[in-house]
């Protein structure tokens, strides 16, 4: 099995050594890894690509590649670049610092790499790790996906729906914040969403008198839904949750329709 591997925290990035041994064990000894992760931080960017300048890309030792652009821009590097057209079997974005679960989803520049897959006909997983005080004092902030995300990923390949439609199918995992030994076990769930936290800015004035502003996000540890992604990763269960990039909302085109016809 031929992967590729990605992320948003970038290239030296704890969790994309995380994702790299998950990889490896799925791909079997005869099997390739390549990583093609961003160069600095990218997180927050979600599905950006670099559309108005070029990406640098250097190759930092055998399969294994930063580029100067998003997640989205060094899957597309991956594929057209680097593995010069030799397809993937699979597309692997994280493992996340910190989780995207509900609306943080939307500006996740993780899920945005397995979108990009996705978008190009490419089996894809995002994972994500919660981040909480039940695993602030683990030998590894990322335990819950070290003991359990390879077992995840070859469960999804072999159990879950891969479809090939136009706006296919890609996978959402976020990890609890908790001991990989107190990991209940997996749950299907839709995102969800904190409805009393947004993200906001924060003014600061630079010793110039400039006014900069530091955008900032909210309170990560807010319910959503009974049975929604954040929901049961505060409970401890791993949450799967399947996506498409298809942004229509399919529950409100009869009723417009119907309204402005």
């Amino acid at each position: 099995m031929r992967i590729l591997v990605t992320n948003d925290d970038g290239i030296n990035a704890p969790g994309l050594a995380v994702l790299e041994k998950i990889a490896a064990a799925v791909a079997g000894p005869q099997g390739e890894v390549w990583v093609v992760a961003p160069a600095f931080e990218q997180s927050g960017v979600g599905h950006c690509i670099s559309y108005t300048h070029p990406t640098m890309i250097a190759k930092l030792a055998p399969r294994r590649f930063a580029a100067e652009g998003s997640p989205a821009d060094c899957v597309l590097a991956g594929l057209y670049d680097v593995l010069q057209g030799a397809r993937p079997d699979l597309v692997l974005s994280g493992v996340n610092r910190g989780n995207n679960s509900a609306e943080n989803v939307m500006y996740s520049g993780t899920v945005g790499g397995a979108m990009e897959a996705a978008l190009q006909g490419l089996p894809a997983i995002a994972l994500s790790q919660y981040m909480g005080p039940l695993s602030e004092d683990l030998p590894s902030i990322f335990d819950a996906a070290v003991g359990h995300g390879q077992a995840v990923v070859e469960k999804l390949l072999r159990d879950a729906i891969w479809d090939k439609g136009d706006y296919r199918l890609f996978y959402n995992v976020n990890f609890p914040p908790v001991a990989q030994g107190d990991v209940k076990g997996l749950k299907v769930a839709r995102q969800g969403y904190r409805t009393d936290t947004f993200f906001g800015v924060e003014p600061h004035i630079s010793p110039s008198g400039r006014k900069f502003l530091w955008i900032k996000g909210g309170p990560q540890h807010m319910p959503t839904a009974p049975g929604t992604d954040a929901a049961v990763n505060l409970e401890g269960y791993i949450s799967i949750t399947p996506m498409r990039a298809d942004l229509t909302a399919h529950d409100a085109l009869d009723a417009v329709a119907e309204a402005l016809k």
